[in-house]
């Protein structure tokens, strides 16, 4: 209880500087993109096209044809905003940071409030599972951010099993610690309905290189158990081939179901990641893959005692 009262405190602390830090991020990216409007039923004009043969001829803009040899049919706005769900990451393996870093869990809320500025720019509504409703609110960053301070229970490891609609998009931004088969048994469950899905591992560059030498006592920081190793440098070869194996199934498992699978370090910039995000939303069937194997604990190095 008293680690999830700091915890709650940190976030609190912290909110109004990484909602400064989100709306900078969201207006450089801002520039860089279009927005996520798509023809469908909606009122307002999108387009002309070329008529096609075995449309209805109701559909003809004959004032558009007249000035043209061709028909022309005027296509509206899709106005239908279907819904994009952003899970971050607040558990307390996300407090972990090295050298002069930013810890994940901060990376991970920036992006989310960042992102559900641009999706709200773009027309659609945002959500968090088990925390707010779905809205197109112009304040999303400032109703994200008080949605998770008023939250009895900060986000766990992995997203609650809920169940997005298959229009639409989950967005899960977490360091996927956990073992193998409850990251990949999680995404099968929120991807049953058919809603597509990406997948963000936020990493410290740490838990990445291990650069960790010497007689070193490795802290669990959600269960509190601790591993004491005499030459770490010695676990090196051994810690990248249990990464890599982890984070193919998790790929594997994602792609099966067309789902994508990205890792984010956090010495690399948050617009680099929120840019690379937003142009892959709306694009589903990304591949598919059979189920990779290896499976790691949830016990990757995070906190590292002299």
């Amino acid at each position: 209880m008293a680690r999830l009262s700091h915890d709650a405190a940190q976030l609190a602390a912290a909110m109004p500087r990484l909602v400064l830090e989100a709306r900078r991020i969201a207006a450089s990216v801002q520039h860089g993109v279009h927005g996520r409007r798509r023809s469908g039923s909606g009122e307002n004009f999108w387009q002309y096209r070329r008529f096609s043969d075995g449309e209805p001829a109701n559909r003809v803009d004959w004032r558009r044809s007249a000035r043209d040899d061709h028909l022309y049919v005027r296509e509206r706005e899709w106005e239908a905003a279907h819904t994009v769900w952003i899970w971050p990451d607040l558990s307390a393996s996300m407090d972990y940071a090295s050298a002069k870093l930013a810890p994940k869990r901060e990376r991970a809320l920036v992006v989310a409030l960042a992102l559900a500025d641009l999706l709200v720019k773009g027309g659609e509504r945002v959500g968090i599972p088990d925390i707010m409703r779905p809205t197109a609110s112009r304040r999303i960053m400032e109703r994200m951010a008080e949605a998770l301070l008023l939250s009895p229970a900060l986000p766990a490891s992995l997203p609650p099993a809920f169940h997005p609609s298959p229009l639409s998009e989950v967005v899960l931004l977490g360091d996927f610690w956990s073992p193998t088969v409850e990251v990949a048994a999680a995404i099968e469950r929120l991807a049953h309905g058919g809603a597509h899905g990406h997948v963000i591992q936020v990493v410290d560059p740490s838990e990445e290189t291990f650069p960790f030498t010497g007689r070193i006592a490795f802290r669990e920081p959600e269960g509190g158990a601790t591993l004491t190793v005499g030459r770490a440098e010695a676990w090196r070869a051994d810690y990248e081939t249990r990464v890599a194996l982890h984070r193919e199934a998790i790929r594997a498992a994602g792609q099966r179901l067309g789902w994508g699978f990205q890792v984010h370090r956090t010495d690399r910039p948050a617009s680099e990641l929120l840019l690379a995000l937003h142009m892959r939303m709306g694009v589903g069937g990304l591949g598919a893959g059979g189920m990779g194997a290896g499976a790691v604990g949830s016990g990757a190095p995070q906190e590292a005692l002299p």
